[in-house]
């Protein structure tokens, strides 16, 4: 079973004395602030948030607002871009709409002995579409140096529809915060729960009873003063997951009557068959009667029914890149026009496995960038990603077709985020992560010249998942994906061919280099691993480490170099062979040094990673791996005249 590692603290609220601190208040922006051009600590830091606040309020008619304000001091603009390009998210469907409104954004500099405001012009701000709810209102600020502060402010309302789990607010950021608010105002009437997740404690907290406006308020607050960066890590599928944040939600109402609000996954299984852009689209079997082509039908083997299935849909309709868990205009229009979002795409595959007498369900799902789904806190507004669940004598298939690569017991990369919710006959959590190792096979035919440059040809495959993934990134854009090669190594690269052979995503070229051998006397030494050598590792973490460690997949990562040398030449000497692994073989790495010939050496190295999550205990072991593997595959071979 895989190691719990989202700490939760559920806080219920309740009476204690209010702190001295004041909430609600901006601080006056000040001179000073605008003039400072280096943090007064010294360090070297590209922006810093000078304050950072939400509020939360619902009035006596069930309506919801929030105001947000962030203010950012920017010391090193070129490592500060996701401060100055702001995004902001909100619901906005035919029946059901939040509103944005009182959006201010200026940048402040300190120029010609004055403060010098620009303010972010209405045509500068613009709205697109992420699917068919989700709005995105995004501007850019103007004019930011290093020295800038950035200060923009915006309210959003939201009809009582959205009081049931009040949006997440992350408390920690990438650079550090001087001041960080959070607080939440409620009639009495409502309870709520505090879900508060991380190990940062606020400085100052109130949770109490008011009279505002005549009625009794409940209001819970919390402010967090001078808040460290939170030092990204590498191997974590989003930081955002381990950084502390807030989430209040809706357990009771008590209207002359207590009424409690315990959701159940169950109760949004309910509520999604009976809508119309989700579970009455499975119902329209009509539409797909006699669809599929014989010899699917005809098929005897299910696993290749199976497979027929996923590839015929996968090569008929395209995904928009739309997300989301309900259709945008139905299967119906994705069947005429051939592209329709994710949830369209495999309801539709759902609709053609039930045809040919194959249990199929949804299966609804969080996408990595959104975190992780939280099973015991049910939401049918946090899913955003659709999958399918086929069901074949007890055994259990996972299907997606939005992606054009991926096979049975594959879903799509973005979506690969631990855990979904089947939508059968009953609600039911499932394991969704990918079980199998997907491999890298960088292969090196190399010869040495007589002039001592080397020239060959090199192969890097990848199969499975990582295959996926690769497909995805060379057919977004093909011309940046060769060019990636090329800026990766710095010598002569010529003839550079990806294909995809059974699934397998295979990228060949030529090389030709003259900087990997010195001349010592009369021998010629070199690292015969050539440029699959590194002189690094990626886990080479200094601070003990905070986040497990988290892959896709189950990984293993194959190097082959052969190397014949020109005529006249022998080795002289070889590197060592070595083996090793951990003692549960989660970790296993050999390196293996062959002399074929006098003149003709062969290495081979392969890194077995078995498995896609480790507790952030196993860092030291991941780390103490790779210093020994690094230091193997630093291994000189040195060469003489014969």
């Amino acid at each position: 079973m895989r190691t719990k590692v989202f700490s939760l603290l559920t806080v219920l609220l309740c009476y204690f004395a209010q702190s001295q601190h004041s909430f609600l208040k901006i601080p006056k922006l000040e001179e000073q602030d605008i003039k400072n051009l280096t943090p007064k600590d010294g360090s070297e830091i590209p922006a810093e948030i000078l304050h950072r606040s939400v509020n939360y309020d619902i009035d006596m008619n069930g309506n919801l607002t929030k105001k947000f304000v962030e203010r950012v001091k920017i010391y090193n603009k070129d490592q500060a871009e996701n401060f100055f390009n702001k995004e902001i998210q909100y619901y906005e469907s035919s029946t059901l709409k939040q509103s944005l409104t009182n959006l201010k954004a200026s940048t402040f500099n300190f120029e010609n002995g004055k403060i010098d405001v620009q303010k972010v012009r209405k045509d500068s701000k613009f709205k697109s579409k992420e699917d068919n709810t989700v709005t995105i209102a995004k501007f850019t600020f103007p004019n930011v140096k290093n020295g800038s502060v950035l200060e923009y402010e915006y309210t959003i309302l939201s009809p009582s529809d959205f009081l049931r789990i009040i949006p997440e607010f992350i408390i920690e950021d990438e650079v550090p915060a001087k001041y960080v608010e959070y607080t939440f105002d409620f009639p009495n009437t409502l309870g709520y729960n505090v879900n508060y997740n991380g190990s940062l404690l606020p400085k100052h907290q109130e949770s109490a009873i008011k009279t505002v406006y005549g009625a009794d308020y409940k209001v819970t607050r919390f402010g967090f003063e001078n808040v460290p960066a939170f030092k990204k890590e590498k191997f974590v599928l989003n930081s955002n997951n381990y950084k502390t944040s807030i989430r209040m939600e809706l357990n009771s109402t008590n209207f002359g009557s207590f009424k409690s609000y315990s959701t159940t996954w169950d109760d949004i299984r309910k509520s999604l068959l009976e809508d119309e852009n989700f579970g009455r689209q499975l119902n329209r079997m009509n539409l797909i009667k006699n669809f599929l082509p014989r010899e699917i039908r005809s098929n005897i083997s299910v696993h290749d029914k199976l497979s027929d299935i996923l590839n015929f849909v996968q090569k008929e309709y395209t995904w928009n890149g739309n997300t989301g868990i309900f259709t945008d205009k139905g299967v119906r229009n994705l069947l005429s026009t051939k592209t329709g979002n994710v949830a369209e795409i495999n309801l539709l595959l759902i609709m053609l496995l039930r045809d040919v007498g194959i249990e199929a369900d949804p299966v609804i799902l969080t996408t990595i960038n959104k975190g992780v789904l939280k099973n015991y806190s049910p939401s049918i507004t946090i899913p955003n990603y659709v999958v399918v669940l086929a069901e074949v004598n007890g055994k259990k298939y996972l299907l997606d077709a939005a992606s054009k690569y991926t096979k049975v017991n594959m879903i799509a990369p973005m979506a690969l985020n631990y855990n979904g919710i089947r939508m059968g006959k009953e609600a039911q959590v499932i394991d969704i992560a990918y079980n199998d190792i997907s491999q890298t096979f960088l292969t090196v035919e190399s010869k040495l010249n007589p002039d001592f440059t080397f020239e060959g040809t090199f192969s890097d495959k990848d199969t499975k998942l990582y295959s996926v993934i690769v497909n995805d990134i060379y057919n977004r854009n093909m011309e940046e994906f060769i060019k990636g090669y090329k800026d990766k190594y710095k010598f002569t690269l010529s003839d550079i061919k990806p294909t995809t052979v059974n699934g397998d995503f295979e990228t060949t070229m030529n090389f030709h280099s003259d900087t990997f051998v010195d001349k010592i006397g009369n021998k010629i030494a070199f690292n015969p691993m050539l440029f699959l050598y590194t002189q690094d590792h990626d886990f080479n973490q200094k601070e003990t480490r905070v986040s497990p460690i988290e892959f896709l997949s189950g990984n293993e990562k194959v190097k082959k170099i052969t190397i014949t040398l020109p005529e006249g030449y022998v080795f002289e000497s070889i590197p060592s062979s070595k083996k090793f692994r951990t003692d549960d073989d989660s970790i296993k790495y050999h390196y293996i040094a062959t002399k074929e010939a006098s003149n003709k050496l062969t290495i081979e190295s392969s890194i077995l990673i078995n498995g896609s999550f480790f507790p952030k205990e196993f860092f030291p072991a991941f780390k103490q791996i790779f210093d020994n593997i690094t230091k193997l595959e630093g291994q000189v071979a040195t060469v003489v005249k014969n």
